[in-house]
């Protein structure tokens, strides 16, 4: 073998001994940078989940204040949508409850007896002409259909993310990374069979 020859051996050597330190480095930020990636968008989705489900606890007030203003309403009917929405509120929607399944359902639970809450109130007061001659009525029944179309929407978002964030922590090559660096299977909505379903705000309207 000539000098030339050893000499384009030992760069071959040196160039598979490169690729071989260099790629895995590579891969590892590749997979490391996806993972980060979902993360962060699953933690956005779940902000727009928040902010769905804020916009409907504003408008109850004055949902409340509207049916006040109605002689002899059922006062039961009221204070259970009180009740049902200072219970969900007691629930802090923090980022670490998407790790801890019990807490993501016991919020669940409580979104979903408000729901319960507030759809009875609605029927109810499609009892009462006076209220549902107001234009503050109206104005309230499609603020409170537009809220619960965007809380179905940021739900079914929210889970197609974690879908996808839970998929790459569990496939080769992210469960190594998810080993290595911590990363945690989340939580998805679930939906609450056992709660009564009451007609929803969309249905109300069509029915007026």
């Amino acid at each position: 073998m000539n000098l030339s020859s050893i000499f384009l051996a030992m760069n071959f050597k040196k160039i598979l001994l490169f690729v071989a330190i260099v790629f895995p480095i590579l891969w590892a930020f590749s997979s490391y940078n996806t993972i980060i990636g979902l993360e962060e968008t699953t933690e956005e989705k779940w902000s727009q989940v928040r902010t769905a489900y804020q916009r409907r606890y504003d408008l109850i007030p004055n949902l409340v204040e509207t049916v006040k203003g109605s002689a002899d309403f059922e006062k039961s009917t009221l204070e259970g949508v009180v009740s049902a929405r200072a219970q969900a509120t007691s629930i802090q929607m923090s980022p670490e409850m998407l790790n801890n399944p019990d807490q993501l359902k016991a919020f669940e639970k409580a979104q979903s007896n408000f729901s319960g809450a507030l759809s009875r109130l609605m029927v109810v007061m499609e009892k009462y002409p006076d209220l549902k001659a107001s234009q503050q009525y109206s104005d309230l029944m499609v603020q409170l259909e537009g809220t619960e179309n965007r809380i179905n929407v940021a739900r079914q978002d929210f889970n197609t993310t974690v879908k996808d964030y839970n998929t790459r922590i569990r496939r080769f090559p992210g469960s190594i990374m998810a080993l290595l660096f911590g990363f945690e299977k989340k939580s998805y909505f679930e939906g609450d069979s056992d709660n009564e379903t009451a007609p929803s705000v969309g249905k109300i309207l069509k029915d007026k």
